[in-house]
C-alpha cells in the first residue's frame, strides 16, 4: 500500500474517532492489533463494547465505502474482536460491530455510522 493511501487511512480513522466522540462514544483503543487481525477502533457506547471498522473512499468510483466490508472481512473482524474480548476477560460484555463510512469527495467529508452493521460471522 502506498504512503499516501496509508496517510489517507490514518486520517480517516482519526476523523471517525472524533465523529464517534461527538456522538457520545468513548474511544478505548485505536489500531488495536490482535494475533487474528487489526481492529480500527474499539469504543464503548452506552455500556456496549463497539468494534468499529472504518472505510473511506475519495470517490464513488469503486462503490460506497461500506461495501468494502465483505463477508470475509466481517469474519476476520469477528475473530479479532473475540480475541480482544478473550484477552481482557470480557466475553460476557455486550458487543456489536459498527462501520464508519467516510466519503471524502472534493474536500468535504460525508461521514455515516452504521450501527450493528453485521452480526458475528465466523467462516
Amino acid at each position: 500500500m502506498s504512503r499516501s493511501r496509508l496517510r489517507f487511512g490514518r486520517r480517516s480513522e482519526k476523523r471517525a474517532a472524533r465523529y464517534l466522540k461527538r456522538r457520545g462514544y468513548r474511544i478505548l483503543a485505536m489500531n488495536e492489533v490482535t494475533p487474528l487481525g487489526e481492529i480500527d477502533i474499539v469504543a464503548e457506547d452506552k455500556g456496549t463494547l463497539v468494534f468499529v471498522e472504518v472505510k473511506a473512499r475519495s470517490s464513488m468510483l469503486f462503490g460506497r465505502p461500506e461495501d468494502a466490508v465483505t463477508k470475509a472481512k466481517q469474519a476476520t473482524l469477528t475473530r479479532a474482536a473475540l480475541c480482544w474480548l478473550k484477552s481482557r476477560d470480557a466475553l460476557s460484555r455486550p458487543a456489536r460491530f459498527d462501520v464508519v463510512a467516510i466519503l471524502a469527495d472534493h474536500g468535504t467529508d460525508d461521514v455515516q455510522v452504521i450501527e450493528n452493521a453485521f452480526p458475528i460471522s465466523i467462516r
